[in-house]
């Protein structure tokens, strides 16, 4: 699975569980609530003022 801005972050912690503590680190603890597995990543780093470039390089760095 290719991970995009644009993938659901549901999606990605379905299959990869352990990238869950990249979303913590930019403040993203809420990881259980519905409307935050249908963000996407691209969503999710703009509500919490981060790069999503940088979100995505870091996810396929550690699912590599």
């Amino acid at each position: 699975m290719e991970i995009t801005k644009q993938t659901l972050i549901g999606d990605i912690l379905d299959k990869y569980p352990e990238t869950a503590e990249l979303f913590f680190e930019i403040g993203m603890h809420c990881l259980g609530c519905p409307h935050s597995r249908g963000e996407s990543i691209e969503e999710a780093c703009y509500v919490h003022g981060t790069d999503a470039d940088e979100l995505v390089s870091k996810i396929n760095a550690k699912i590599a």
